[in-house]
């Protein structure tokens, strides 16, 4: 059973290894689906954000991403207080954990603003 809930990331192997583990933490340079999928959520959850058509093609987890996920955790206050002052740009347990959720909010509130026909 996925650890993850939302439409987007559930079943994502990558990112449910994120979630449990330090070693799958989402940093720059990283490439893939997985962070594609990061990238998506962070644009729509935090309007502000802008990521460069070059990062996104390529779904590297490049400056623009990485600014873009420090805003996300930096207004949050994501930080792991046992060693952090201030948030970081990587996509680690609490980071994932946080955009997950908030994820099942936007899909919920998507799904009740589409006209359904009949």
């Amino acid at each position: 059973m996925s650890a993850l809930v939302s439409e987007l990331f559930r079943g994502d192997a990558r990112l449910e290894k994120c979630l449990i583990e330090d070693s799958s933490h989402v940093l720059k340079g990283n490439r893939g689906r997985f962070v594609a999928l990061i990238q998506y959520a962070v644009l729509v959850l935090e309007k502000s954000a802008t990521i460069n058509r070059q990062e996104l093609v390529q779904e590297i987890y490049g400056p623009d991403t990485a600014k873009a996920v420090l805003s996300y955790k930096t207004k949050r206050k994501i930080i792991n207080t046992s060693y952090q002052k201030t948030a970081d740009a990587i996509v680690g347990k609490m980071t994932i954990r946080s955009l997950d959720a908030e994820m099942v909010a936007f899909e919920t509130r998507e799904r009740m603003i589409i006209p359904r026909s009949g």
